[in-house]
């Protein structure tokens, strides 16, 4: 045990170092050394409600010396440090950059309908036009997929102004306003404004042409010979009988008395990957120069924003250490001494029988196979019906946790059957491996958890206060968050994540530690590989399937409806949540051989992540 304690200690100090060191990194990244402020705003919008931003103005702007402005938004479900790339490469290029949450996003305050979400975007441009440094001459605007609707609701509402504000536009995986609603014929709604296209050649939402029954003809690898692609590349004109437009190029034309460009860029990309790309960040660096030329000249091969998301990523490596081996480390002081096992569980002290591993294997294959087959079919009708009749405030968590809850109700009753057809006539202890636990320790176990789960959660919110940073890999983020988000969580995220994350873990731990996959008494960590490999599988199966499907017929399996296609982009998260979620529990497990101290960590600390990364209704 002495080893073990040092070892601890030890990795804890480590944990926390990654930490810090992920702040300050990705700090001084998107400050670029210094050379850029960063500030985290909030104020009331003309529609009187709360905004949320991050302000970004480089050194040397001032009144006497604006700079063109640019606001950048996410998509929904998404928050502003979606956009870091956006903002960090803009702003060290000389741009003011306003990084917005969305209305009912992030730290933004919540509305009750998408049409108002939507129209927060021309108020973020308000806000920048406000400021004596931004050159109101020059604000342009970019958003991904809602963000880029966004954006063309923030035109039309600019066209209806007194005073145009907005000078270019760049929407980024979403389409363009094609056709007049009313009329059916081709149009322009953005007159002498500059506007691009980031077009992803497989994006799973946007660039799909339809007949006028709405039934689609045509998908994003075929987008830019499109119609729709041609017209808009044409001013808003019949593309039919003339040349073919091509990607890349900027197409100037004289509208209103001033010369105006419009362009398309293709990256060979999928929809969510556009918010980690570095062909989408040059297409916006070079979009944005050819609208208002570059204050600070860099080329736009020169990017430093994958040293912002290389630190970020440290963090989350950083958090995960953390909660196991901060928790490991309580287990030593003398509130919670008797939590910790008398020696380390391994494999080696439970050994299965033949009938055991064909329950062993049995148990995996089932929740896997079960897991699978229920997610797209169960999410897509979930999401519909989320979408104007859920009677909770974030859809997106009430179809993945209800995924949860019925796979971990299926683990529940195999386990039961499990043990009473074969565990109870081997001779399986309950109370020896977990199971049965006294409510005197299960008191202390949720003491322990609430303990671990606050300081986990205080690194995060260290993070944003000092540094406006936080721990994220592209779509999978730890951020703070709003008591707003705490309340939301409560029922029924939470509850049905922590059915799920504990019968998991009583899964992988009190049934399925044992000596399977071991030699001679060694290779222990076979046995938890094999536990975190079928954890991951339901969401890398799916994910395989639904791209390898894609990319060969140009469409998802399942249709091309927005819920099924949202239900495949969150598989990318939970493909890496189940595994380390798994590594986490059989740590601590090992440590204490009670699985429910894992299980309501994982399961809090999981509804937390999930409940603060997307949109919120007001009710």
């Amino acid at each position: 045990m002495g080893k073990t304690k040092k070892r601890t200690f030890i990795c804890l100090i480590l944990s926390i170092a990654l930490m810090l060191i992920s702040m300050v990194g990705a700090h001084i990244v998107q400050t670029d050394g210094g050379k850029v402020t960063i500030k985290d705003i909030s104020w009331e919008t003309p529609q009187g409600y709360v905004m949320s931003a991050l302000l970004c103005i480089p050194d040397g702007v001032s009144a006497e010396n604006p700079a063109p402005g640019i606001v950048t938004s996410h998509g929904m479900y998404n928050n502003k440090e979606m956009q870091d790339i956006n903002y960090v490469e803009l702003a060290r290029r000389g741009y003011v950059v306003l990084a917005m949450d969305m209305y009912s996003h992030g730290n933004s305050e919540n509305v009750d309908d998408l049409v108002t979400v939507q129209t927060g975007m021309y108020d973020a441009v308000q806000m920048l036009a406000s400021l004596d440094y931004v050159d109101t001459e020059h604000i342009g605007i970019t958003g991904h997929s809602l963000g880029g609707i966004s954006s063309n609701v923030a035109v039309t509402l600019d066209n209806a102004a007194d005073t145009q504000l907005i000078s270019a536009v760049l929407l980024n995986c979403a389409d363009a306003t094609y056709v007049d609603s009313e009329t059916g014929e081709y149009t322009d709604i953005y007159g002498s404004r500059d506007v691009g296209i980031i077009a992803a050649q497989y994006d799973e939402f946007f660039m799909q042409s339809t007949d006028a029954e709405g039934n689609v003809t045509g998908f994003a690898p075929d987008y830019l010979e499109s119609s729709n692609a041609q017209s808009f590349l044409y001013f808003g004109t019949d593309p039919t009988g003339q040349e073919l437009r091509t990607e890349g190029e900027y197409y100037y034309e004289n509208v209103d008395g001033e010369e105006a460009f419009r362009v398309i860029y293709n990256p060979d990309i999928i929809h969510p990957w556009s918010h980690f790309s570095q062909k989408s960040a040059t297409a916006t660096i070079n979009f944005f120069n050819e609208a208002f030329g570059m204050p600070d000249p860099i080329p736009a091969s020169d990017q430093i924003w994958q040293w912002k998301e290389a630190f970020n990523a440290v963090g989350l490596v950083g958090f995960a250490m953390f909660v196991i081996y901060f928790t490991i480390s309580l287990l030593y002081t003398p509130a919670f001494s008797s939590l910790r096992s008398k020696e380390v569980i391994v494999g080696t002290d439970r050994k299965a029988t033949k009938k055991g591993k064909l329950w062993f294997w049995l148990g995996l294959i089932l929740s896997a196979v079960f897991g699978t087959a229920l997610y797209i079919p169960l999410l897509t009708n979930m999401q519909i019906v989320a979408y104007g009749l859920m009677p909770w405030a974030q859809s997106a968590p009430w179809g993945v946790s209800t995924w949860a809850l019925l796979c971990g109700l299926f683990a529940i009753a195999f386990m039961a059957v499990s043990y009473f057809v074969n565990g109870k006539k081997e001779g399986t202890d309950l109370k020896a491996i977990g199971v049965k636990i006294s409510p005197a320790r299960l008191g202390k176990t949720l003491l322990l958890a609430v303990i671990v789960i606050c300081m986990s959660f205080f690194w995060v919110f260290f993070a944003d206060y000092f540094f406006n940073t936080d721990f994220r890999l592209w779509v999978l983020a730890i951020k703070a968050f709003g008591t707003d988000k705490i309340l939301v969580s409560f029922f029924p995220y939470m509850v049905f994540f922590l059915v799920y994350y504990v019968a998991n873990s009583v899964a992988n731990n009190s049934f399925n530690l044992n000596d399977i996959g071991m030699k001679d008494g060694k290779r222990g960590w076979i046995n938890t590989a094999i536990v975190t490999v079928f954890n991951a599988l339901p969401p890398v199966i799916l994910l395989v399937y639904n791209y390898s499907y894609y990319f060969m017929n140009k469409t998802i399996r399942y249709g091309s409806s927005t819920p099924t296609s949202m239900a495949y982009v969150w598989l990318f998260p939970i493909a890496v949540i189940l595994p380390v979620s798994a590594v986490i529990s059989r740590k601590i497990y090992k440590m204490t051989n009670n699985p429910y101290l894992p299980g309501i960590i994982n399961g809090v600390i999981i509804t937390l992540i999930t409940c603060s990364n997307t949109l919120t209704y007001a009710f």
